[in-house]
Parts: C-alpha cells; sequence; structure tokens
C-alpha cells in the first residue's frame, strides 16, 4: 500500500531560484519513492511546483483548499483530486487525516503553523506521523536555535528532538521518516 506524505511549503517562491529546484526534488522523490502527495491545494509557489512534479513523477496528488483561498491560490487543474474545505481548520484535519508523513519546506506563516499543529499532535500522541524538515540554505536554521534553547531552558523535553529531523536532501528526508519511531 502506497504511503502519502503531506508537504507544507510557500505558497510563494521565496527570493532563490534555489527553492524551485527544491521543490522539484522533492516532487521527483515522493514519486521515485512509490509515495503519494497531499497538500494544500495552491497552484502557486512552491506549492504549485512540487505537486506537478509529483504528478510528472507518478505520484496520485490530492489538493486541500479553503474555499478563502481558492481564488487567491488557484488550484492546479489536473490534480488526482482536490477537496475544497469550509474552513482551515478542516483544510489540516482532512490533510493530518489522508498523511502517512509530513515534510516541510521553506514557507512563512501558515507553513509554520501547519508543522507546529504536527508537532503537538505527535508529542501528545493524538497521532504518530512523522515530520521532518527539508532545510535548504539554512532557511530554518533561527527556528532549530530557538527549539535547542527552549530544551536548553527546560520548555521543551530533550527526548522531543526525534519529533523534527531534517535533511538538506530530499529522498535522504522521506527515508528518514519511513523509519522514525516517535515517543509514546
Amino acid at each position: 500500500m502506497r504511503k502519502t506524505v503531506c508537504v507544507f511549503c510557500g505558497s510563494h517562491l521565496g527570493d532563490d531560484p534555489a527553492f524551485k529546484e527544491l521543490a522539484e526534488s522533492l516532487g521527483t522523490a515522493i514519486g521515485s519513492h512509490e509515495m503519494d502527495m497531499v497538500f494544500g491545494g495552491g497552484g502557486t509557489g512552491l506549492m504549485g511546483i512540487v505537486s506537478q512534479t509529483a504528478l510528472s513523477a507518478g505520484a496520485h496528488v490530492t489538493g486541500v483548499i479553503p474555499e478563502i483561498l481558492y481564488n487567491v491560490e488557484r488550484p492546479e487543474a489536473n490534480l488526482s483530486k482536490l477537496f475544497i474545505t469550509p474552513t482551515m481548520a478542516e483544510r489540516k484535519r482532512l490533510m493530518g487525516k489522508m498523511a502517512d508523513y509530513f515534510v516541510v519546506l521553506p514557507g512563512g506563516i501558515g507553513t509554520m503553523e501547519e508543522t507546529f499543529e504536527v508537532l503537538t499532535s505527535n508529542w501528545l500522541g493524538i497521532f504518530k506521523k512523522p515530520l521532518g524538515f527539508l532545510d535548504f540554505k539554512g532557511y530554518y536554521d533561527d527556528l532549530f536555535r530557538f527549539l535547542e534553547n527552549a530544551q536548553n531552558k527546560g520548555f521543551i523535553s530533550k527526548r522531543a528532538s526525534v519529533l523534527w529531523p531534517r535533511s538538506t536532501d530530499p529522498a535522504e528526508l522521506l527515508d528518514i521518516l519511513q523509519t522514525t519511531q516517535l515517543p509514546r
């Protein structure tokens, strides 16, 4: 049975063409790992790039977009399946239900909000679905410094580090997620 990876990433391309190449590499890796993909449904930015590349690489790609973003992030026309939800919360619930793993590419506030909800859900045992960061060109260095500082100050358990593996290589990250054992 094929596993499904949920991708959280920006609805913009960012300021470096290498981010686009990273999204393409992830889409290709998803297909070559014979996985399927679920994502926020938008056809813009890194979301559009990774979804189209995954489709081209043979993955079944499902978009989940809330009504409020439908006309802003215009979903790709050739997705395998598209769900339109009434709220952002319903979008996250549906993506979480479909996913076996989560990959975080560079993104903004929305990407972080989705990411931290999964991290918290994994820590609390609401579900056990590994999440990993595709940390490219140090994009998430400050976030990892924050997490380490929070651990050092006693606000996050040292055991929680397993919740956020990272790699600069998409295929390697997918391999890591398939072997990650979450606490609880």
